[in-house]
């Protein structure tokens, strides 16, 4: 007897007809960003990291995407993406979604969530995990949902309407918030970067604490630089110009120095 004919024969018809396979290539259903100010910021932060690791092919960043990681999940869409996040040692590809399961067991290296203005005076109690609201939820269900499920090191939350900016790391199980640095910046292992306020915005530093420019400003950058070194190489001709002249007034021909 087959091994197939072993399966029909030990188990009844209809039981093959239950078991549950995990959906493949799932739409994100992420819902519109809060303000222009969430989407500029979103925009920002997936902008300046790009352009830094350009060379790089071993991650995946998104913005406002749907992270699938269980088939309750997918049944009551209980919970949606988070607004900005990092996936680290994979292929850099576009995606509709993150889908754990079709990604090795994957979940993000690092979350940044944008808050609203109605968020600001939700305690950060967390919360069981349940039917999350985009309004409400931030430093609550989706704290602990990262914490407990998602196990993501890095986790921070900034407000693009009042600056109000924290980060945690994951400690023994369990988040605990990030100290700045006397210029004011967070930490993150993961990126091996420093994350500051700078104009009101969100930005990413180096580890030596320069700013991560976005592609317009290091544009702009490479202008000023050239620039510069054009005035400075005019200057130091003019110099040379006037030394050469005050030679020759010395009766010292310059060309043979």
């Amino acid at each position: 007897m087959t091994v197939a004919k072993d399966l029909e024969t030990l188990q009844p018809e209809n039981q093959l007809e239950e078991i549950e396979y995990p959906p493949t290539n799932l739409e994100s259903k992420e819902p519109p960003l809060e303000s222009y100010l969430h989407l500029q910021q979103l925009l920002l932060l997936m902008k300046c990291l790009d352009w830094l690791w350009q060379e790089r092919t071993d991650y995946f960043a998104a913005g406002n995407l749907t992270i699938y990681y269980s088939l309750e999940q997918v049944k009551t869409n209980d919970f949606r993406g988070p607004d900005f996040f990092v996936v680290l040692d994979t292929e850099r590809k576009p995606r509709k979604s993150w889908t754990v399961w079709e990604e090795g067991g994957k979940y993000p290296n690092v979350i940044i969530e944008l808050l609203s203005k109605s968020t600001a005076n939700v305690d950060e109690v967390t919360a069981a995990p349940g039917a999350c609201i985009r309004e409400n939820c931030d430093r609550t269900t989706k704290k602990k949902i990262y914490q407990d499920t998602f196990r993501t090191p890095d986790y921070f939350w900034f407000s693009p309407d009042s600056l109000e900016f924290k980060g945690f790391e994951i400690i023994q199980g369990k988040y605990q918030e990030l100290q700045p640095n006397e210029q004011g910046k967070l930490w993150s292992k993961q990126l091996n970067l420093f994350l500051g306020v700078y104009e009101g915005k969100l930005r990413f530093f180096t580890p030596e604490g320069e700013l991560v420019p976005t592609p317009e400003e290091a544009a702009k950058f490479a202008e000023q630089r050239a620039i510069e070194a054009e005035k400075t190489a005019e200057t130091e001709r003019d110099r040379n110009e006037r030394l050469a002249a005050k030679l020759r007034e010395l009766n010292i021909d310059p060309e043979t120095l």
